[in-house]
């Protein structure tokens, strides 16, 4: 069917297998329907069909009644679940780390209103030194997660 329409072109330049195909796609399909629908296959089908219905209310027993008494195990095979693990630790250390650095960033704007007695360069000592540590790792952070991130690729 594939090389219908290169032939066509060959053998007729003004045949159309699109047309062809259209008309006699129902006349194929009939033909195979019967081959395949012959009396054995469809009563074979219809018994494997009665014992699937007359089996199912007690599977569905056996299945309810494990869920009900928590029986029910789910097992799965993770092909590299370490590495997946390993990454998502990775992403929760990171999303952590960063909540982390927010926060102190956020205090220490709030304690920037606060006046106190010590002061570095003009404001509050502690607003300044949360905020100096606050910038100070997220530079670590930034530094870190490119170096790991290179270093995973090589690997």
């Amino acid at each position: 069917m594939l090389q219908l329409d290169e032939i066509g072109r060959i053998l007729d330049p003004e045949f159309d297998p699109n047309a062809s195909i259209r008309r006699n796609v129902s006349d194929m399909m009939a033909r195979r329907m019967k081959n395949d629908l012959t009396q054995g296959s469809v009563f074979s089908s219809l018994l494997e069909l009665k014992d699937f219905t007359t089996q199912l209310p007690g599977r569905l027993n056996r299945l309810l009644d494990a869920v009900t008494n928590a029986e029910v195990e789910v097992k799965v095979k993770a092909v590299d679940a370490k590495l997946m693990l390993d990454g998502m630790q990775k992403i929760a250390n990171r999303i952590t780390m960063g909540l982390v650095l927010a926060a102190l960033i956020v205090g220490a704007a709030l304690m920037m209103r606060i006046e106190t007695r010590f002061t570095l360069f003009g404001y509050p000592g502690l607003a300044i030194l949360c905020f100096l540590a606050a910038a100070g790792l997220g530079f670590w952070l930034v530094i870190n997660i490119v170096v790991q991130d290179r270093r995973d690729k090589k690997k």
